[in-house]
């Protein structure tokens, strides 16, 4: 690509910076004149977004640009000089209008759109265009802004000006007001001023692209407060890491001045104990020994107050750098933030456009367009918003006449709300429209076989509402261009999953509906339960933990061979953390088990913990993408010490305890202030094959034993040498170290050598038999003959039941 290449995409990149800030004044603009078509301080700033954008325009050499953004101001004009309304056809065409610009700019734009463009600015110069649908188009554009029709091509002369012209087109809107008559739209045509200046806050969004061409007299850039500059994702991802480490290493200072303040009193108590001693013997010492003892306590006096003069200058230090670190964690974060409006600028052109093809009134209202959203959940929310707001038109508002035989007024109400609450950000979508029909949602269930007609009568509300959002549900009896896919409500559950947000739907008959989505405030930052299990740090993200409780283990109780708490009345069921973290049996049984509930209502569940280290704020660090998905864990995050910690996943913990619940897998917390895990007899099951260790484990844990797993000898040797086991059983043939080989090591060495050992093997031979009792195993089991009483037998003949 030639630098002249890469200076027409840098004009462009700026050009699209100015189109996208201009274009929203002219769309919010828009809108507005739909209900006020006089307002004069609406048209002046549509009017000057045009003018701005026709001379970005002219800068970067975009004809069809200048042309499109000409006839728009001239129609803008006309309007203010009271020669034409702008009315509701005139709207529909201006915004057509827009996203021509918009297409005009963009290098890479689909085919469609710039033909348009150009078939637009051909179709006001006179030029002859080969886009002839689009022309057809722009002839109605042309009659609805009442342009007058160019008879010819500008002239040469006139081409050359445009160059020239271009230099001052920026600063036209800051000459002197005086009378405008309305020109052919032509781009050479020379502009006259215009009405009267614009204030800064109507310049603003024009000012990047002139100070990237206009550096000044200076030719220094300008500094405005409010410069926007575009930086990489990932680049600030880097800087908000560095900014955390920071922040860290800024708070280790504060045990190095405990430490120095230690040493400091250490000091002051061998001083004090100098004096003592002089008080006590100094008149017993000759004059030298006193002099010597004089200059000993007078130099650590003096070692005493210089060491006070520098702690106190380095606990100045480690307030002030520490205040620093958290300010600029706290600004980096911030600009992860950005306004809701950002995203929602859009939605007001798309429920009015849709509206319109629907034949209904609606007046839409955006409520918190200032709540700050991550930029990673704002990108995410177009789409999810997009399907909400057709949703809300197409099914949920009436049409107009409905409406009022309804007793409500034609026109109706669209909200969408964003705020934060509780730690987390609320999107609302709220129509006054018919509601939700359950008795067609009980009918839609019933006819595509989702529930059995008994049990859907009896579903609640909330559970009839979840079925809205499967896969292919939709109240629609046919599919048209807006909705009857089933696929809109889908992609909005898919989202929030996504972001490990939820989706609540609340409707009232005749009234309205709500959805709302509850989400992260980022995903950057999550505000966390941290809990210690088997000595480490895990954080429970608090959006999904229901409760923190201290239970008393004698509150514990076993329904149908699972343990439950009480909660709200209701039973819980009671897992432990230590088991789906894979940190091994519980350590130590006290007179309380800390839990921490999560799930909802349809899966709550308690995750007993060893004990609770409070709340922190943690910046989340996403785990190396070559460890893959971790289970139960989701992230991690470096705690204010700098020790890590693992933020939990806590839809995969949900998942993970109904799995283990359904394989009968589940390990139970000590009860009654005794260690029931310590007590029941711990087997080692060392064999290659998934299919029978998952069977072998599967028989002895639901006859009560604890299970340890092994998949090779080396595997089950290295296992058995760091923990107690009550008993081994081994198959023979496996890589690495065979099952002889182990039960071999396993009599020879005198710290196990009195562990039974069983061997499980298919050899059936009587050698084989014969190798396995010579090398000292004390039960030779063949899989051929294996079934479960078999293999309890002989555990129960080796060591007894399974809690002695």
């Amino acid at each position: 690509m030639s630098d002249d290449d890469l200076s027409r995409r840098s004009l462009l990149d700026l050009f699209r910076e100015e189109a996208d800030a201009q274009t929203r004044t002219l769309s919010a603009g828009l809108l507005a004149l739909e209900a006020s078509p006089q307002d004069a301080a609406t048209l002046e700033d549509c009017m000057r977004a045009t003018h701005s954008l026709k001379g970005a325009a002219r800068i970067v050499g975009l004809p069809e640009a200048v042309i499109v953004a000409s006839a728009m101001e001239d129609c803008f004009v006309a309007a203010q000089q009271g020669e034409l309304r702008i009315d509701a056809a005139r709207i529909d065409v201006l915004l057509a209008g827009i996203d021509l610009l918009i297409a005009a700019g963009d290098a890479d734009a689909p085919p469609l759109a710039r033909e348009a463009a150009e078939a637009f600015a051909a179709r006001l110069t006179g030029a002859s265009s080969a886009s002839a649908p689009q022309a057809d188009a722009f002839d109605a554009l042309a009659a609805s802004l009442r342009l007058p029709e160019p008879d010819a091509q500008p002239e040469p002369e006139a081409q050359a000006k445009a160059p020239a012209e271009a230099q001052t087109e920026p600063q036209a809107a800051a000459e002197p007001a005086g009378p405008r008559e309305t020109p052919p739209a032509a781009p050479a045509e020379p502009e006259k001023a215009r009405a009267e200046p614009a204030s800064e806050a109507q310049k603003a969004p024009a000012q990047p692209a002139r100070r990237a061409t206009d550096p000044g007299a200076n030719g220094a850039p300008s500094h405005e407060p409010d410069r926007m500059l575009r930086v990489r994702a990932l680049t600030l991802d880097r800087v908000l890491g560095l900014a955390g480490e920071s922040l860290v290493e800024s708070r280790r200072m504060r045990p190095f001045a405990d430490g120095l303040l230690r040493v400091r009193r250490a000091q002051g108590d061998v001083l004090a104990a100098l004096g003592q001693f002089h008080e006590r013997h100094g008149e017993t010492l000759d004059t030298e020994a006193r002099a010597a003892l004089d200059n000993i306590r007078a130099a650590l006096g003096s070692l005493d107050r210089q060491l006070s003069e520098r702690f106190d200058d380095l606990d100045r230090i480690d307030r002030r750098g520490t205040q620093l670190a958290q300010r600029l964690y706290d600004e980096a974060l911030q600009c992860r933030m950005r306004p809701f409006g950002d995203t929602a600028h859009a939605y007001p052109r798309i429920v009015r456009d849709l509206a319109r093809s629907l034949d209904k009134r609606v007046r839409f209202e955006i409520v918190g367009e200032n709540t700050q959203v991550d930029r990673d959940i704002l990108e995410m929310l177009d789409a999810p918003l997009g399907h909400l707001l057709r949703n809300a038109l197409d099914h949920g508002i009436e049409d107009g006449a409905t409406r009022l035989r309804a007793g409500k007024p034609e026109e109706a109400r669209l909200t969408l709300e964003a705020r934060h609450s509780a730690g987390k950000l609320l999107i609302t979508v709220a129509d006054d429209g018919a509601g939700i029909d359950l008795n067609t949602v009980r009918e839609r269930v019933v006819k595509r076989g989702l529930a059995q007609p008994e049990a859907v009568a009896a579903m609640s509300e909330p559970e009839l509402f979840d079925f809205l959002m499967l896969p292919g549900f939709s109240l629609r009896e046919k599919v048209t261009d807006v909705s009857g896919r089933g696929v809109g409500l889908d992609a909005v559950l898919n989202f929030a999953k996504t972001v490990r947000g939820t989706v609540r739907i609340e409707s009232t008959a005749g009234q309205g509906t709500r959805f709302v989505l509850q989400l992260p405030l980022t995903l950057s930052v999550v505000r966390s339960l941290i809990a210690e299990v088997a000595g480490e740090a895990y954080a429970f993200p608090l959006a999904h933990v229901r409760r923190a409780l201290s239970v008393p283990r004698s509150a514990i109780e076993t329904l149908e061979g699972q343990q439950h708490i009480t909660y709200e009345g209701r039973p819980v069921g009671l897992v432990t953390a230590r088991q789906l973290l894979g940190a091994g049996a519980e350590a130590h049984a006290g007179e309380v088990v800390n839990v921490v509930l999560v799930g909802g209502e349809t899966g709550l569940y308690g995750v007993a913990v060893d004990r609770f280290a409070g709340e922190r704020t943690l910046a989340v660090q996403p785990l190396d993408a070559r460890l893959g998905k971790l289970r139960n864990v989701m992230a991690a995050a470096l705690l204010e010490d700098g020790d890590v910690v693992l933020i939990v996943d806590v839809e995969d913990i949900v998942a993970s305890v109904g799995r283990l619940v359904r394989e009968g897998q589940l390990a139970g917390v000590a009860r009654g202030g005794q260690d029931t895990a310590r007590e029941r007899k711990r087997i080692l099951v060392v064999e290659d094959s998934l299919t029978v260790r998952e069977l072998e484990r599967k028989l002895l844990e639901k006859r009560g034993y604890a299970v340890t797993v092994a998949v090779d000898g080396m595997d089950g040797w290295n296992t058995l040498r760091n923990a107690r086991f009550d008993l081994v059983i081994t198959d023979v043939d496996m890589p690495r170290m065979d099952g002889i080989e182990l039960v071999t090591m396993i009599k020879a060495d005198a710290q196990h050598r009195n562990v039974p050992v069983m061997i499980v093997s298919y050899k059936d031979r009587e050698d084989d038999r014969r190798r396995g009792l010579d090398a000292g195993a004390d039960y030779y089991l063949t899989k051929g003959s294996f079934h479960d009483e078999a293999l309890l037998d002989a555990v129960n003949d080796l060591i007894g039941d399974a809690a002695g």
